[in-house]
């Protein structure tokens, strides 16, 4: 016969809680069309967390951003009016802190999912001082990101050779964004995953023209729980979509 606490082992199952974040730059959502069409997009890619860049939408427009089945939706708007992030229903996920800055490049969550921590930070990256911009931002929030930090966005700069156009260079900004990347032990996950694959998320011209600069960034100490990243070609936009697949540690157990 078994003891109730074999029974409790035999109880607890292996399966991981699963989690995906998708990161698109949507180049504005202010056409009803587009907004629809952008809302079905995202259902059939059915993500845990979906970050958008460029929403072009105001603190007022909120209701425009919502998906059916957003159970949460965060924007950092200011008068750019750029970066947002939605939450699905399927998810708990409880909200510590939240940090956005007043220009709408980025937005900071900090919160509990499936029992462990997990920092979110979504940016939308300035056209102009793009890199200096990046830097600035990680080394000011230094302090805020850990081994469970996530970040994700439209950085609009390709961080190696491999993810840049002819036209474009790895200059020495370039070179100390990475060393800054680098001392905060975070890497380049599509980089790692595809070491040798050159791929694009950005075609800005019918020149033929591409580069890589929607990014998703992590901490190297975690890569375990990282299982697949891959770029999902999207019609709809300049950009393509990446779209992240992770599994949390923690082990669920029937009720």
């Amino acid at each position: 016969m078994e003891t109730p606490r074999h029974q409790k082992a035999k109880d607890q199952i292996a399966i991981r809680p699963h989690i995906s974040i998708i990161t698109l730059n949507v180049n504005g959502l202010n056409s009803p069309i587009k907004r629809h069409r952008v809302a079905e997009w995202i259902k059939k890619q059915n993500p845990t967390i979906c970050c958008l860049q460029e929403t072009h939408l105001s603190s007022k427009d909120k209701y425009r951003l919502k998906v059916k089945g957003w159970k949460m939706i965060f924007q950092a708007n200011g008068i750019q009016r750029k970066a947002g992030v939605g939450v699905s229903d399927e998810i708990d996920f409880k909200i510590k802190k939240v940090k956005k800055d007043t220009e709408g490049h980025f937005i900071m969550i900090k919160g509990i999912m499936h029992q462990e921590d997990i920092t979110l930070i979504n940016i939308y990256a300035p056209n102009q001082g793009a890199l200096k911009y990046i830097k600035q931002l990680l080394t000011e929030l230094k302090g805020e990101t850990d081994q469970n930090t996530i970040i994700v966005g439209d950085l609009n700069t390709p961080l190696s050779d491999m993810d840049r156009s002819p036209k474009q260079e790895i200059n020495k900004e370039i070179t100390s964004l990475n060393d800054t990347l680098d001392q905060l032990d975070i890497i380049d996950i599509y980089r790692d995953f595809q070491a040798k694959t050159i791929a694009s998320t950005y075609f800005p011209s019918a020149d033929g023209t591409s580069s890589r600069i929607d990014h998703i960034l992590v901490h190297r100490n975690n890569l375990d729980k990282y299982k697949r990243v891959k770029i999902l070609p999207t019609i709809l936009f300049q950009h393509n979509t990446l779209k992240q697949e992770i599994h949390c540690k923690k082990k669920s157990e029937r009720p």
